[in-house]
């Protein structure tokens, strides 16, 4: 059978790689067609029954489950090697970012959901970020923050958002290969704006950090924020 290009098999014999295989394919077809899609439909593109399907993961949403844990520590390795690695090793996963559109494509279904298990992943995906980015300021990459978890949660958000964007103005089915080159798009439209912003910064001075700093210690209606 074609592999999926989601990931390699796990080790572990012959009934670790039929579940692998499965949830190779559950990434593929939810991401495409949404939660929506069936065990009977991942069960045609994994090259099994449907009873295997539950046999190795209970249920549909032990499936889910499964393949959030996956899609999530794929994101997390890459973007610490991305956070604690050479810049030079930051633009070669720009030029392989094709190879993560399945799992940013499963990322956003996850998010279009929503639900206990997408809020959930929402909240790994924020709690991740914050891991890897306070392992970038250990490496010297990265400035610390005041407030490490909030930045991690506003760049997980902006980060997804485009493209969530993007999806939301879709109907029906999304085509990884359409997926692929949105990526692609994106990514050269956004990538020097955005370094320019993270390296230089916006504003010409800290007048404005400063006024927010003062106002969330002494609000206009006199009720103080820690």
């Amino acid at each position: 059978m074609r592999s999926t290009g989601v990931g390699d098999p796990a080790a572990g014999g012959a009934g670790a790689m039929t579940a692998a295989r499965i949830r190779d394919a559950a990434i593929l077809r939810f991401g495409r067609d949404g939660f929506a899609a069936g065990l009977r439909a991942v069960a045609a593109d994994a090259g099994v029954t449907a009873g295997l399907v539950v046999h190795h993961f209970g249920s549909k949403d032990g499936l889910r489950r499964a393949c959030d844990a996956y899609v999530l520590e794929v994101i997390r390795s890459e973007k610490t090697k991305a956070a604690t690695g050479s810049p030079a090793g930051m633009i070669a996963q720009l030029a392989e970012i094709e190879e993560y559109a399945p799992h940013a494509l499963y990322s956003l279904r996850s998010m279009q959901a929503g639900g206990d298990l997408g809020n959930a992943f929402v909240d790994q995906m924020c709690a991740d970020a914050k891991t890897y980015l306070e392992a970038g300021v250990e490496a010297g990459m990265i400035r610390p923050s005041r407030d490490p978890a909030g930045r991690a949660r506003y760049l997980t958000y902006q980060g997804m958002g485009s493209l969530l964007l993007w999806m939301s103005l879709r109907q029906g089915p999304v085509e990884l290969d359409d997926f692929r080159a949105e990526l692609r798009r994106l990514s050269d439209e956004i990538t020097l704006p955005a370094l320019e912003l993270f390296t230089d910064g916006l504003f010409v001075d800290r007048s404005m950090l400063d006024e927010y700093l003062m106002y969330v210690c002494d609000p206009p209606d006199g009720s103080a924020t820690p």
